[in-house]
C-alpha cells in the first residue's frame, strides 16, 4: 500500500475533483459521509453522545458533513467550532451554511477554556480540528481543548489525522495533540502512524475509501509504502517438482564466540526454514558439538581458534553470507571480518557484531559488496549512522547512509522501516513478541536463506521481515508476548507461509466452495 505525501494528497484531490468533474465542496461531502457510515455501521442509532470538533478549515468542514448526517439520522450530537482563527475555508463555510439548515441546534462557538462543554468517560469524540494542512503549533487554549479530550476518557475519533499532529515531522509539545483511540485516514495510511515518537498519537487506524482518481492512486510513485500480503504475494518464489537441494542455494553463517554459539543455532535453522537448499556455519571451535548436536541438518567450519574468530575461510562459493551473530568484537575477530569483507563476492547480510565492527572502522563500510543487507536495532543504527534529532532526521540520516554504501539497511522497531536509496518500506507484521533475545539472528538467517533461493536482496529483506513479524503473529496466539521466545519464531515459519495462501473470513464467506 502506498504513502502518500502531503504534497501528493493535495495534488490527488486536485486531479480528482477535474477528471471527475466534482467540485471540492462535493468532495468533501463524500469524505464526511464515509466517516459518518464508519461510525452509523457501529453505533446502530445508540444514543450515546457524540461531540463532533471541528476547525475552521478542510478538516472542520469534513467534520460539520461527519455532524450534520449524524443530525439527519437521529444522533445525539452536540457541534462546536474551535474558533481558533479569522481565516475560515470556502469549502468549511458552506458546510457551516449547509449544517445551520439542517437544525435549529446550531454549532456552539469555542474561544475559551471558559466554553469547554463537558464530556463524559462514555461520550465520543469525534476530532476534525486540524488536518495535514496543520504548518504551526496549537495556541495554549486550543491545547487546554486537547488535554480536555483526553481528561475525559471519552473514546476519541480522529478525522484523517490526529489534530496537532504533523503529516511530516514530530510535534515539539504533545499536549499540542489530540490523543485518538481511532483514526479514519483518507485513502492511505500517514508515515507519522508508523514512527516510535508519533505512533501514540493513535491507538488504531483505518483507511476510508474517498474516491481518489484511480490512474492517480495506480501510477503515483511514493517515497514510502506499507508492506503486507499483498505485495509478498507477487514476489513470492513457488517450488518446482523436479528440483534439489541444489536449486535452493547454499547459505553460509559466519559468526559465535565463546558463550555466544546459540546465535549461529538460530540463524543456520532460520535460514533452513526459510527454504536454504544448504546450510554451512563457520564458527569457533568451541561451538562445533553444541551446533551439531542442537542443528543437525546442519554442516560446521571451525575457525582455528577455540573460542573466537580469526580467519575465515571456506572451500565452496556459497550462495549468500550472513555474518555477526553473537560475533564479538575481539581485535583480531575485526582484522578476519575485514580480510573477509575484502574478497567476499556473494550476496551478504551483517547483523550485530558484524553492525558493530562496521561503526568502529567506518572505512570498512567502502568495502561493502553493492545491496548488501545490514539488520541494525536501533542502538547499531545510532553507532552506525550517528545520532539524530527525531524520527524524521533518523530516516533522512539512513537514506543517506544506503545511498552513500549502496546498501540495504533494515531498521528493527515495532514497525521495521527497510530503506534502500530514497525508498521506504513500513512492515505491517510483528508485535511485542519479538523483543526478546534471539529473534534479530532468526531474522538474519531467514533473509540470508531467501537470497539463497534466488530472491533479490531487497526483495529478500522485506519477504524476510514480512514472514519474521508474521510468524510471530502466529506464535503469539499460543504462547502470548511475555512467553514467546525466537526459537518459537522458527517453528511457526512454515504456517507463515501457508497463510500468504490462506482466505480472510471475508473471502471464505463471499466464496465458501473453494
Amino acid at each position: 500500500m502506498k504513502i502518500f505525501s502531503k504534497e501528493q494528497i493535495y495534488k490527488g484531490d486536485q486531479l480528482t475533483t477535474q477528471k471527475q468533474n466534482i467540485s471540492s465542496t462535493e468532495l468533501m461531502e463524500r469524505a464526511g459521509i464515509q466517516i459518518f457510515n464508519w461510525i452509523h455501521q457501529r453505533m446502530q442509532g445508540a444514543q450515546v453522545p457524540i461531540h463532533v470538533f471541528c476547525g475552521i478549515g478542510n478538516n472542520g468542514g469534513d467534520g460539520l458533513v461527519i455532524a450534520r448526517q449524524l443530525l439527519d439520522y437521529g444522533y445525539n450530537v452536540h457541534t462546536y467550532i474551535v474558533n481558533c482563527s479569522e481565516k475560515r475555508t470556502q469549502d468549511f463555510l458552506i458546510n457551516y451554511d449547509r449544517i445551520k439548515q439542517t437544525t435549529k441546534k446550531w454549532p456552539t462557538m469555542l474561544n475559551c477554556q471558559a466554553d469547554f462543554p463537558a464530556i463524559g468517560a462514555e461520550d465520543i469524540i469525534v476530532d476534525a480540528v486540524f488536518g495535514i494542512g496543520i504548518n504551526r503549533p496549537a495556541n495554549e487554549w486550543v491545547k487546554g481543548l486537547f488535554q480536555h479530550f483526553r481528561a475525559s476518557k471519552a473514546f476519541t475519533l480522529a478525522v484523517d489525522l490526529p489534530s496537532g499532529l504533523y503529516p511530516d515531522e514530530v510535534p515539539e509539545d504533545e499536549n499540542g495533540v489530540v490523543w485518538a483511540d481511532y483514526t479514519l485516514s483518507f485513502q492511505s495510511p500517514k508515515l507519522v502512524f508508523f514512527l516510535p515518537e508519533t505512533s501514540k498519537y493513535t491507538v488504531q487506524w483505518e483507511v476510508i475509501d474517498i474516491g481518489i482518481d484511480s490512474d492517480f492512486l495506480q501510477n503515483t510513485e511514493t517515497e514510502v509504502e506499507l508492506i503486507g500480503k499483498n505485495e509478498m504475494l507477487p514476489i513470492y518464489k513457488p517450488r518446482e517438482n523436479f528440483s534439489n537441494k541444489g536449486t535452493y542455494g547454499h547459505g553460509l553463517l559466519i559468526g559465535g564466540s565463546y558463550g555466544k554459539i546459540g546465535a549461529m543455532i538460530l540463524s543456520g535453522k532460520a535460514a533452513l526454514a526459510a527454504g536454504a537448499g544448504l546450510v554451512t556455519t563457520f564458527i569457533p571451535k568451541c561451538g562445533y558439538i553444541p551446533l551439531q548436536s542442537a542443528f543437525p541438518e546442519a554442516m560446521v567450519i571451525t575457525d582455528a581458534d577455540e573460542e573466537k574468530l580469526t580467519a575465515i575461510t571456506f572451500d565452496f562459493k556459497p550462495t549468500a553470507i550472513g555474518i555477526g551473530m553473537g560475533m564479538g568484537a575481539d581485535e583480531k575477530t575485526h582484522l578476519a571480518f575485514q580480510q573477509f569483507l575484502t574478497s567476499n563476492t556473494a550476496h551478504l547480510v551483517i547483523d550485530a557484531d558484524g553492525i558493530n565492527l562496521l561503526s568502529r572502522h567506518k572505512d570498512d563500510l567502502k568495502l561493502l559488496k553493492p545491496q548488501t543487507v545490514l539488520t541494525p536495532h536501533p542502538k547499531e543504527l545510532e553507532r552506525l549512522i550517528g545520532k539524530w534529532k527525531n524520527d524524521f532526521d533518523k530516516l533522512k540520516k539512513a537514506k543517506a547512509f544506503s545511498k552513500k554504501y549502496d546498501c540495504i539497511l533494515v531498521i528493527k522497531g515495532a514497525n521495521t522501516i527497510t530503506v534502500f536509496g530514497n525508498k521506504m518500506y513500513i512492515n505491517s507484521t510483528g508485535n511485542p513478541g519479538l523483543a526478546t533475545g534471539g529473534t534479530g539472528d532468526v531474522l538474519t538467517g531467514i533473509i540470508t536463506g531467501l537470497i539463497c533461493q534466488g530472491y533479490e536482496p531487497l526483495s529478500a529483506a522485506l519477504f524476510g521481515v514480512y514472514l519474521h513479524g508474521k510468524s510471530a503473529d502466529i506464535a503469539v496466539e499460543d504462547y502470548g508476548y511475555q512467553s514467546m521466545t525466537a526459537s518459537h519464531v522458527i517453528d511457526y515459519l512454515g504456517q507463515a507461509y501457508l497463510d500468504l495462501f490462506a482466505k480472510s473470513s471475508a473471502e471464505a464467506q463471499t466464496d465458501p466452495g473453494k
